[in-house]
C-alpha cells in the first residue's frame, strides 16, 4: 500500500510511539488526524509535521469522558472527509501487584487500553464499508500473548485487543478491509518508569527504541501485515507460551522473582 495522500487517524499520537509514528507517516506523504487528550501536544506535534513539509491537522478527545470516542469518529469523518487508515494507539498501563492497584484504575486501563479502540472501530467500520477499503492497525504488546507477573491488568486488555483483532479479521475476510495488529516488546518511552526500567535492567529484558519500532509499524502497514511480532525472545516466547504455558511458567519463575523487588505500589 502506498500510504502518500492517504488520510490517517492516529491516537496517542503525541506518546512516544505516536510521536515517531506520526514524522514517519508524515514523510511517507500520508495526510495525518493527530488525536491526544494536550491540545498544546498536538498543535506542538502538527507544527513540527508542517515545518517539515508534512500536512497534519489535529482533534482533542479524552477516552475516559463518556461518548467521546463516537464523537471523535463524526468529528473526523466530518472535518476530513474519507478515512483511509485507523491506528489505535493510545494505551496506558501500570508496572504493579494485582491488589495494590484501584478498582478505578483498572476500569480506566480496560477503558483506554479495549472499550475505546474497539468503539472507535466500530464507529469508524460502516464508513470503511461504504469506501469498499479501509485498514485499521491495533498496537498491542507481546504481553497480549504472554502474562506476565505484574501487568495483570495490562496483559488482559492487550490479550483482548489481541482476540478482536484476531476475530474482526475474519469477519471481513471478504471485503478490502484490512486490520493489522502490532506486538511490541518494552518500549523506551515514559509509559516505561524509572522502576520497570530498572526491573527489565535486572531480569534481562530487552527494550526497543519508540523510533524502530514505528519504523516497523508503517512497513506493517504498507505491506498490509495480519500481525507481526517485534523482539526475541520475547516473540519466541509469546508463541511458546500458546501451547506450552507450564514451560514458560518455568522459564518466567526466576523472572518473577527479581520483579517483585521494583515493584511500585499506587
Amino acid at each position: 500500500m502506498q500510504l502518500k495522500n492517504k488520510c490517517i487517524l492516529l491516537t496517542g499520537a503525541t506518546g512516544g510511539i505516536g510521536k515517531h509514528l506520526a514524522l514517519q507517516l508524515a514523510r511517507k506523504g500520508a495526510n495525518l488526524i493527530l488525536v491526544g487528550r494536550d491540545s498544546t501536544k498536538l498543535d506542538s506535534l502538527a507544527q513540527l509535521i508542517h515545518n517539515k513539509g508534512g500536512n497534519a491537522k489535529t482533534l482533542v478527545a479524552d477516552f475516559e469522558v463518556p461518548g467521546s470516542v463516537p464523537q471523535l469518529a463524526q468529528q473526523a469523518t466530518q472535518q476530513f472527509g474519507n478515512i483511509d487508515i485507523l491506528i489505535n494507539n493510545a494505551g496506558i498501563l501500570d508496572f504493579i501487584q494485582f491488589e495494590d492497584q484501584s478498582p478505578e484504575r483498572i476500569a480506566q486501563v480496560i477503558n483506554t487500553n479495549v472499550t475505546a479502540p474497539i468503539l472507535l472501530a466500530h464507529a469508524l467500520l460502516p464508513h470503511f464499508k461504504t469506501n469498499n477499503q479501509g485498514h485499521l492497525v491495533m498496537i498491542g504488546s507481546i504481553l497480549g500473548s504472554l502474562g506476565f507477573p505484574h501487568y495483570a491488568t495490562y496483559c488482559a486488555s492487550k490479550f483482548a485487543v489481541h482476540g478482536f483483532s484476531q476475530a474482526l479479521r475474519r469477519e471481513l475476510v471478504d471485503t478490502n478491509i484490512a486490520v493489522t495488529y502490532i506486538a511490541p516488546r518494552g518500549v523506551n518511552t515514559p509509559m516505561n518508569d524509572a522502576a520497570t526500567l530498572a526491573m527489565l535492567a535486572k531480569t534481562g529484558g530487552n527494550i526497543d527504541e519508540p523510533e524502530k519500532v514505528a519504523t516497523i509499524i508503517v512497513k506493517a502497514i504498507e505491506h498490509q501485515k495480519q500481525e507481526v511480532f517485534i523482539g526475541q525472545p520475547e516473540s519466541f516466547f509469546a508463541w511458546l507460551n500458546g501451547f506450552m504455558p507450564r514451560v514458560v511458567n518455568l522459564g518466567l519463575k526466576k523472572q518473577a522473582k527479581a520483579a517483585r523487588a521494583f515493584v511500585v505500589k499506587k
